[in-house]
């Protein structure tokens, strides 16, 4: 379910992906959406360079699909296209991904009837696996991992239900729609996980969601794209002034590369995949730079 407000060319997304109807709240979802819409009113320039971020879930969510297209995918990685290194210290020590399709009641078999499991790709940092079908197993010399899946043969095989579990610590209440960190931009903070990785900030940029990213070199996974439903300057802790969008060209593995993961909350979302059911869960991520490049109409 999306809650979608727009104010005076300013606008709010909330997003959530559940396996139950009950745990859907399209109020609360839309009392999210129109705070961020109104907190994003009268958007000022920032130029282009590196700037401290923190990326609400809707944003993880991307750079979560696009890792798992393009670096976690056997057939591209058998045929050297991707960055993924198994056994190597990749990414900060804080990030950990694991794909689980068996994970809210899908089938427990793929396409080719291989059983489906939890597989670990990344742990504490380090690279651990790629997902494979019985083609891709077979040019790596291993066995599927049980992700055979329709058009894989053009697309290989690719996990489509990618968690990035939170920090360790008690859960944070989820329904804190529309509480500010204390500053003057009511409304940009949707959450308390958001709140607490904002607040250490001395200066950088709080981001909504991503969209349009684009692969521009697939081995080391620099992506282009650009922000949306929201950004927003962070001083001293506090969102100060909306911000015009942005493009940004950016490497994924370098972005949550170690030493680059500053903070994560501690309860991840879960976003969907809006092309074939599947889902891309993680936390809100405070992240040491990103790249903007320029900046974006609209």
């Amino acid at each position: 379910m999306d809650g979608i407000a727009r104010v005076d060319g300013a606008d709010g997304v909330a997003r959530l992906c559940a396996g139950r109807l009950d745990e859907l709240d399209g109020a609360s979802l839309g009392a999210r959406a129109a705070a961020k819409a109104r907190a994003a009113a009268d958007p000022v320039e920032l130029p282009p360079g590196r700037y401290e971020v923190v990326l609400e879930p809707a944003a993880v969510a991307d750079l979560l699909q696009n890792l798992a297209w393009y670096g976690f995918n056997g057939k591209r990685h058998v045929e050297g296209q991707s960055f993924a290194r198994p056994g190597v210290a990749q990414f900060d020590p804080a990030v950990t991904l694991v794909d689980d399709p068996t994970y809210g009641g899908a089938m427990p078999f793929d396409l080719e009837g291989t059983p489906r499991t939890a597989l670990t790709l990344v742990e504490a940092g380090t690279t651990r696996a790629v997902a494979h079908d019985r083609r891709s197993a077979a040019g790596a010399g291993t066995s599927s991992t049980g992700h055979g899946t329709p058009g894989g043969a053009t697309f290989g095989p690719i996990p489509r239900n990618l968690l990035m579990p939170g920090s360790a610590g008690d859960p944070v209440d989820p329904a804190v729609g529309g509480h500010p960190a204390g500053g003057p931009v009511v409304g940009a903070v949707a959450d308390a996980d958001t709140a607490a990785l904002v607040a250490p900030m001395a200066r950088g940029l709080l981001v909504s969601d991503f969209w349009y990213t684009r692969v521009l070199d697939p081995l080391s996974l620099v992506i282009t794209g650009l922000t949306r439903n929201g950004v927003w300057l962070v001083e001293d802790g506090v969102p100060v002034r909306a911000v015009r969008n942005l493009r940004f060209t950016e490497a994924y593995p370098r972005a949550l590369g170690p030493g680059a993961v500053l903070g994560l909350g501690r309860r991840p979302v879960r976003q969907p995949d809006r092309f074939d059911g599947g889902w891309w869960e993680g936390p809100a991520l405070r992240l040491a730079s990103w790249n903007f490049t320029g900046g974006a109409s609209g």
